[in-house]
């Protein structure tokens, strides 16, 4: 029988609690099969909004109490259905955590209403309670066997499917015509999570593909660069090995030895629908803060300060896997995090500060998303380091509109002496004498408007206007003009798993440029994600 479907009395029980709120079909706890872990805190859970009805019971119940659970893809799915006897499991975990509240003198967490509601809940499924004592203590008994005859993991597979057609207008950067042709091609990635404790995860991603990175090759600039591009041949990688667990109930640590970005270890502050590869903002640029485009292998620390507030601590080394000189974790290349973010249900607003340093040859502070002179102010053979500070967040104005937006600010050092080819902006680079302790100052930012469910329930249009990386002043060369993108696109949510979503975007004064034709770059993008 279904939850929604009991009696006027129970939902009265559940009505009377703000506690057990979330127990309703609109936010149900995970069955123990299907639960991931042990949620810390709500900004855990992919699918939970501030804008939610049930928000702040949902967080009432995992920072009072500590038993909600999520789903391996860190969902908590809340519009699902319930049966008597999930709720009674979810009842049953609540009543064990109170006890052990009790047991240990944490009495100020648990109300005098709080108990009254869950002695009536208790003798209102008295009958469900029993049953599933009786089946928990059976599968405890076959657990115990289990684990005394073998080791046993969880792992589950989430896959992402990425088809798209796509081509670009106008002529090359520095002349030469349009060199581009209307495409095909696919990316497709195969998340192995497994978790060995129920509250920590594993992820070993598999990946190909054959995108590449011909776009802004024949376009001349990276501004055309598609967030899912930068794949060849169809080669299967293994990009990304990940593992994250808790501490202490508000600490985490995550840590890789491949493919581990920012995005890993925190939060981009923006909305989920947005930062997506296969279902928000297509362009490279557009989807999220090109400061958080920093990864390789490292670690990071998550300490929830409070309820709202989230310090992220964390260092990346691009070549930590490679025993050469000038490479490991000490070095070389290096990126290094603190981000600071504060959560409300009206949305999110963060600081982070990133410094980097990265050699010659390997310069690139701006993630390839802006013009080629902001990704490597001294050209391509001069060290360079980097500090950034950005600001970015989101708002949502109502269930059916949100607004999100990022400023980044980065001050380029010079740290190594010579000459070096510096791009001039038109397709091609000049020779440069650069002296050690140079500097140059690079700017970025934009604002995204975007409309859950308009048109459809899953659907998301959106428009992004923004200004690409570019050098506003330095010792070595600036840009003398600024570039603007502009980007619409409308996604149409199929089923629960496949999606189609045209889009474009134009970059008025490509490479920071306004000698540069203008580029146009459409596409129809179809994901699979199951």
């Amino acid at each position: 029988m279904q939850l929604k479907y009991c009696s006027y009395r129970l939902l009265a029980f559940l009505l009377a609690s703000p506690v057990l709120f979330l127990l309703t079909p609109s936010a149900t706890l995970a069955t123990p099969k299907d639960a991931f872990a042990q949620v810390t805190s709500v900004s855990q859970l992919s699918d939970v909004q501030p804008t939610d009805w049930a928000f702040q019971a949902l967080q009432s119940l995992v920072e009072r109490y500590g038993c909600i659970e999520g789903y391996p893809e860190r969902t908590y799915r809340g519009n699902r259905a319930m049966t008597r006897y999930e709720f009674a499991a979810g009842l049953n975990a609540c009543l064990d955590r109170i006890r052990e509240l009790i047991g240990t003198g944490t009495t100020n967490l648990v109300t005098q209403e709080d108990l009254a509601t869950l002695q009536r809940l208790q003798a209102e499924f008295t009958t469900e309670l029993a049953t599933l004592r009786g089946r928990v203590d059976t599968l405890e008994a076959r657990t115990a066997q289990l684990e005394a005859n073998q080791f046993s993991a969880t792992t589950k597979l989430n896959a992402e499917i990425i088809v798209a057609v796509t081509d670009t207008f106008g002529d090359r950067v520095g002349g030469g015509g349009d060199r581009t042709n209307t495409i095909v091609a696919n990316r497709g990635r195969l998340n192995l999570e497994t978790s060995f404790t129920g509250r920590d995860l594993l992820r070993t991603r598999l990946e190909f593909g054959n995108f590449g990175n011909n776009i802004a090759e024949q376009t001349g600039t990276n501004m055309t660069r598609l967030n899912f591009d930068g794949n060849e041949n169809n080669d299967v990688t293994i990009p990304h090995l990940l593992y994250i667990t808790p501490i202490t109930s508000n600490l985490s640590v995550t840590f890789g030895t491949v493919g581990i970005g920012y995005t890993d270890i925190t939060n981009t502050l923006t909305p989920p629908t947005i930062a997506s590869d296969s279902l928000g903002i297509p362009s490279k640029f557009g989807e999220y803060s090109p400061l958080y485009r920093r990864g390789g292998g490292g670690g990071a620390i998550n300490w929830n300060i409070s309820k709202d507030l989230i310090l992220t601590l964390g260092y990346l080394v691009p070549d930590v896997n490679i025993p050469t000189p000038k490479n490991g974790l000490f070095n070389g290349s290096y990126h290094a995090l603190a981000q600071l973010a504060y959560y409300r249900d009206w949305g999110a607003i963060g600081v982070a500060y990133s410094r980097s340093y990265a050699p010659g040859g390997e310069v690139d502070l701006s993630a390839s998303t802006g013009s080629f002179l902001a990704s490597g102010p001294f050209g391509d053979n001069i060290a360079t380091s980097s500090d950034s500070v950005g600001i970015q967040g989101f708002y949502h104005f109502s269930p059916h509109f949100q607004v999100h937006g990022w400023g980044v600010y980065t001050r380029a050092n010079a740290e190594s002496s010579g000459m070096s080819n510096v791009s001039n902006g038109r397709g091609s680079a000049d020779v440069l004498n650069v002296d050690r302790g140079a500097n140059a100052d690079v700017l970025y930012g934009a604002i995204g408007f975007s409309f859950p469910d308009v048109g459809g329930e899953g659907n998301l249009p959106g428009i992004l206007v923004g200004l690409p990386p570019r050098v506003t002043s330095s010792d070595v060369r600036d840009e003398p003009d600024t570039s603007y993108h502009i980007e619409a696109f409308y996604r149409f949510q199929v089923n629960d798993n496949i999606s189609i979503t045209p889009g474009f975007w134009v970059v008025i004064n490509p490479e920071n440029d306004s000698y540069n034709d203008t580029q146009w770059v459409g596409l129809v993008r179809t994901s699979f994600n199951f």
